[in-house]
């Protein structure tokens, strides 16, 4: 009998949940209209009276302490069977795309897998919106690695947005856990495994769905739970299945093996691929060995994986528990064997530095383990335009925009961390000594919260040094324009240049551009614009100018034909006139590489914003005692709510969200200028207020706090505030 797909059924869901949805919209409507507010403005205007009531949240989306949007697992077989798409999901969903990337995952060159475990998981990075988190842990040597799951111990483990925008940026695609366990895990796969094929088909087609919905790329599957023969024997279609129908919806996506369970259904981890667990390999698209393995298991395995052993991913803990080959700072002893043999390798939990060396020197600690494994990971391109970073972490002890500083505080959100480098020390060949080194840096920023710092010697005998930042294989447009944001630390001549690296050299033609030399014909160095182009000044109209904090943009345009652009380089040069070693220390705020015809095209305005789900508290009176010096200052409310909006995601990197707060009186109208206030950053056309603090109104008056939704376009250019989407919120009251 043929049963619905993932597909149908998600259907029916959804139908479902517009059923509830409208349930749900069944309450007293608020006032709202619109108000034009200049040639080309308009904004919505919400009417709320206030009252105390509360309508509450649910407790799997909102974290209980500060009704935040959370990422979620589920814990058990009912609430995976019973899951459906709900509006309150819509938070979850990444916004970024996989990238796509060069060698796609599908080569048979050996891959990287990072199986993230942290302190049983959903830490500070469960929070969509970000949070206040100090000192949390952060991966940044993305180029370095292939796949990334989200490991915890709850039977289904969905990766939280943030970690899934900032792989896909980086061409890296991400694997949720489903895990049973013990008994109780056994009880869990019986009821599934022992039936018939409607029973699996069922949990797959749910599993299917949610990385589907999630936009996430896959599963990890990992039974450590003896099964019955007739469980066990129903594992291999089951992973068929699910393999089959998740690459139907999910394009590139896998489903991997966790060595445990053998085909006698007992759990006997083999730290090998061989004919006990074989049956579950050629099921599925890949196997994750047990990690207590010698070099004669490799030996073995090459044989049983034959022509798929890049599909074999070696088990490595990283804490090195138990009887392992290296571990710790040793883990590339383990690395040289895996090589050796061309498996793949499965790193678990590197977050070890994080979680048992020194929080202060945890930048040292991260940079020096991926240094000692960088020759047995080969980095892999990114291919596709716009190409644009800050190198923003996704964290920081103050936010800035374009050199202007935000807010100060700790700050840590995941989906903002932006495209990542090479890490890594460069030294020119021969006996000289001259280096580059690159490292994150958070003490300061040109966007976001941190910067590349870029240390380095040009020796006597050379007159330049360079270090290549990015490996690229992008197919370009005939006209790129680029743009470098940098400063140099402390008094130094030294120069700086962008240099870029081009392929394809039998028929590529690049206008604009020297040759660096004829020993390296393909790298090449723009010529500075000292103007923008008139077309493009809208956007970058200070090329070759001094910008605030002593930042220095440099742009460049290339004319381009038949090329790909395989790599960024920064080079620095000694000042002339000088024979002396050259120290240097500079700091990257910003690269851009973009289709120049694509900034000429109009940009799409945010429509429709809508303010709901509005919550009143009134203010802490530990708050309203620290204000209490201030005569005459009006009582304090907490305002939460939703914001909705409408734009293309196809279009942005991310939102900015602002407020600005007065109260007034109606026949008043509405104040005047005010700085807005950034409340935040939102990765989907939603963003949850959350606590903000307002002014309540008095008596015949209306407060008033307009929400203002701000697009940062994929290219990273400022947007002109008539683009931005805007809702007001009137309140008069409250009701007691």
């Amino acid at each position: 009998m043929e049963t619905a797909g993932p597909r149908t059924r998600a259907a029916a869901r959804l139908g479902a949940h517009a059923t509830r949805e409208e349930q749900r919209k069944r309450r007293p409507v608020r006032r709202w209209q619109r108000r034009r507010i200049g040639e080309e403005q308009e904004e919505a205007v919400f009417r709320e009276v206030v009252s105390f009531t509360r309508d509450p949240l649910p407790a799997r989306y909102y974290d209980k302490d500060t009704t935040k949007p959370i990422s979620f697992y589920l814990p058990s077989l009912e609430e995976l069977l019973a899951w459906t798409p709900d509006a309150e999901d819509s938070f979850n969903v990444a916004l970024e795309p996989l990238k796509c990337r060069q060698p796609p995952l599908s080569s048979q060159r050996p891959r990287t897998l990072l199986c993230h475990d942290m302190m049983g998981g959903y830490l500070d990075d469960k929070f969509i919106q970000g949070s206040a988190a100090q000192n949390p842990y952060c991966f940044y040597h993305w180029q370095c690695i292939d796949i990334f799951v989200y490991f915890s111990h709850h039977l289904v483990t969905i990766p939280p947005v943030g970690w899934t925008n900032a792989a896909h940026r980086h061409g890296v695609c991400v694997l949720g856990t489903f895990i049973a366990e013990w008994k109780e895990g056994g009880r869990l796969c019986e009821a599934f495994l022992a039936g018939d094929e409607r029973s699996y088909q069922a949990v797959a087609d749910q599993l299917v769905l949610i990385a589907q919905f999630f936009r996430f790329d896959g599963w990890l599957i990992n039974i450590e739970s003896s099964l019955s023969l007739a469980a066990v024997g129903n594992v291999p279609p089951f992973l068929r299945y699910l393999s089959t129908q998740l690459c139907r919806q999910v394009p590139g996506g896998l489903v991997l093996w966790y060595d445990s369970v053998v085909s006698s259904g007992q759990v006997k981890w083999q730290n090998e691929l061989n004919e006990q667990n074989r049956i579950f390999f050629d099921s599925c698209h890949g196997f994750f060995t047990n990690y207590n393995w010698r070099e004669e298991h490799l030996d073995r395995m090459v044989a049983q994986a034959g022509e798929r052993r890049a599909d074999v991913y070696v088990g490595v803990d990283v804490f090195a528990r138990g009887n392992v080959v290296g571990g710790q700072f040793d883990t590339h002893k383990s690395l040289e064997l895996i090589r050796k043999h061309g498996f793949s390798a499965a790193l678990f939990a590197p977050g070890w530095v994080y979680e048992c060396l020194e929080k202060r020197d945890f930048f040292q600690n991260q940079d020096k383990f991926w240094g000692l494994l960088g020759r047995y990971l080969p980095p892999h391109s990114i291919c596709s335009l716009p190409f644009v970073t800050s190198f923003c972490l996704g964290m920081g002890t103050r936010r800035v925009c374009y050199g202007q500083e935000e807010a100060v505080g700790p700050w840590y959100h995941p989906s903002a961390q932006e495209i990542q480098p090479l890490f890594a020390e460069h030294r020119p060949e021969g006996d000289g000594q001259g280096w580059v080194k690159t490292h994150c840096c958070l003490a300061d920023a040109w966007n976001g919260g941190s910067s590349l710092l870029i240390r380095g010697v040009i020796p006597p005998e050379v007159g330049h040094v360079a270090v290549r930042l990015f490996s690229l294989h992008v197919p370009v447009p005939p006209k790129i324009f680029l743009s470098m944001v940098y400063k140099l630390e402390g008094p130094s001549d030294v120069g700086v240049a962008l240099e870029l690296t081009t392929g394809d050299a039998g028929s590529c033609h690049v206008g604009g551009i020297s040759t660096l030399s004829a020993e390296a014909s393909s790298r090449h160095s723009p010529r500075p614009l000292r103007v923008p182009p008139t077309k493009l000044a809208r956007w970058v109209g200070h090329c070759g100018q001094q910008l605030s904090g002593g930042w220095v943009q440099r742009c460049y345009e290339v004319n381009l034909r038949g090329c790909v652009l395989q790599d960024l380089w920064v080079s620095f040069s000694r000042p002339p006139g000088s024979r002396e070693q050259e120290a240097f220390v500079c700091r990257l705020g910003e690269l851009q590489v973009v289709d120049a015809n694509s900034l000429l095209s109009p940009l799409p305005r945010v429509q429709a914003v809508s303010v709901s789900r509005v919550r009143w508290q009134r203010a802490a009176p530990e708050e309203e005692e620290e204000e209490e010096e201030e005569e005459e200052r009006p009582a304090r409310l907490q305002l939460s709510c939703a914001l909705h909006w409408s734009y293309p995601l196809s279009h942005v990197r991310c939102f900015r969200i602002h407020c600005c707060r007065a109260t007034g009186s109606p026949a008043e109208g509405p104040p005047g200028p005010e700085k807005p206030a950034l409340l935040g950053l939102a990765f989907v056309n939603q963003y949850r207020v959350v606590d903000l603090a307002v002014a309540a109104a008095g008596p015949g008056m209306d407060g008033r706090v307009e929400f203002l939704v701000e697009p940062v376009p994929r290219e990273g250019f400022l947007v002109p505030k008539a683009e931005w989407g805007r809702a007001a919120l009137l309140y008069s009251g409250p009701h007691t």
